[in-house]
């Protein structure tokens, strides 16, 4: 009897750390299978930042790296100019990427760098507690928006696919989901399409993954998927913000 489903090679067969309802796994799960599909597990190199993806070096075969908060745009692009052969790869979330590494993951959009980022957002700081982080929603109750986020005093939330479509370097920039079986279909065709496009040497790759945090968001697992559809996609709405490879052919 042939096999249909299995856990990619890529992944490595130990259990995961993250809450329950937590869609890390899932998409870890995603990478590790682009990973298997184009065959690049053996020269692929992963740098996990600080964050609930600081573990991530735990979870794949392949080499990993760990980098300090923010910077691993900039880990990943002396990894790249070190071994261009290689495939490089940052998993990130959103206190991480979109505030403390904002210059971090600018800048490498803008010089090009041919690497691929996987950017986590929840729309909230989940390792340290449940912070409001930069992706935070208006309104959005968080340990240190307990009235909601005030907009007037904190400024709006950053969109960070929106802000890289600005930034010329950018090769192509996906936001998806993983709250549903359609979504995550979605989301794994974006991350191979993204992993891909390094292979080819198209330049940087950008997919930003809505995620779910129930236990900082206080929901149960199925509330916080519904709470992606109902808050999180309409103000982070789904689908590609750039994509020059098209132009390219």
């Amino acid at each position: 009897m042939s096999i249909v489903f299995q856990k990619p090679r890529a992944l490595a067969d130990v259990p995961l750390h993250y809450c329950p309802g937590c869609t890390h796994g899932i998409i870890h799960r995603l990478v590790a299978e682009a990973i298997d599909q184009l065959g690049i597990e053996g020269k692929t190199v992963g740098i996990a930042p600080v964050g609930c993806s600081v573990l991530a070096y735990n979870y794949f075969s392949c080499d990993m790296i760990e980098a300090a908060h923010g910077r691993a745009p900039a880990v990943a692009t002396g990894c790249k100019r070190a071994n261009p052969e290689n495939i490089v790869f940052t998993y990130q979330g959103d206190g991480d990427l979109a505030s403390i590494g904002t210059a971090e993951i600018v800048h490498a959009a803008a010089r090009r760098e041919n690497i691929t980022v996987i950017f986590v957002n929840n729309a909230i700081y989940g390792m340290t507690g449940g912070q409001m982080a930069p992706t935070s929603l208006p309104g959005q109750v968080t340990q240190t928006s307990p009235y909601g986020r005030d907009v007037k005093t904190v400024g709006y939330p950053v969109k960070v696919c929106e802000l890289l479509s600005q930034v010329d370097g950018a090769a192509y920039l996906e936001r998806v989901a993983v709250n549903n079986v359609k979504n995550v279909r979605k989301a794994g065709k974006a991350i191979l399409k993204a992993f891909t496009n390094q292979v080819e040497g198209r330049g940087f790759s950008l997919i930003e993954v809505l995620s779910s945090c129930p236990t900082n968001w206080g929901m149960t697992p199925q509330k916080a998927l519904e709470w992606i559809d109902s808050a999180m996609i309409p103000y982070y709405p789904l689908g590609v913000c750039k994509d020059i490879t098209k132009e390219e052919g």
